[in-house]
């Protein structure tokens, strides 16, 4: 099941969906993990995408972003690189403490690093990895 599936986009949002659902159909011989696909992967996938291209690229329609996805039998690997000049993700503030709760900014971060099974980032901060494990049953093992 190894594979290896690369996408270039540019920093439009309005590609997003399309890339993501992309992304999904390549993984469908994932089938016993189609829930954590549709909602883990998707969501997490879709908020980097939107970072990438929002604030790492600043909308600009010059620069892209790369999408690097590895599927293997144990895990989705996908990697988001902007061409912007990256951040700190430690010095984005949470934002389920009571005094950042009505604040906007921080839940993309929250939702990637709840929902996959690592979240990585360059020393840089312009590239992130996000890992969601595939263990060996299956959804139906942890139903």
């Amino acid at each position: 099941m190894d594979s290896e599936l690369v996408l270039e986009l540019p920093s439009d949002v309005r590609g997003i969906e399309a890339a993501v659902d992309h992304v999904l159909r390549r993984c469908s011989e994932c089938r016993t993990h189609a829930r954590r696909l549709r909602l883990n992967l998707r969501v997490s996938l879709t908020e980097a995408l939107s970072n990438a291209m929002l604030y790492g690229n600043a909308s600009d329609p010059a620069k892209r972003v790369r999408v690097e996805v590895r599927l293997s039998a144990v895990a989705i690997t996908a990697r988001v690189i902007d061409e912007g000049g990256g951040f700190d993700p430690r010095t984005v503030p949470d934002p389920t403490t009571p005094q950042n709760i009505c604040r906007a900014g921080g839940r993309g971060l929250f939702l990637m690093r709840e929902l996959m099974d690592e979240v990585h980032y360059n020393d840089r901060g312009n590239c992130v990895t996000l890992v969601l494990r595939l263990d060996q049953f299956g959804e139906a093992a942890s139903a």
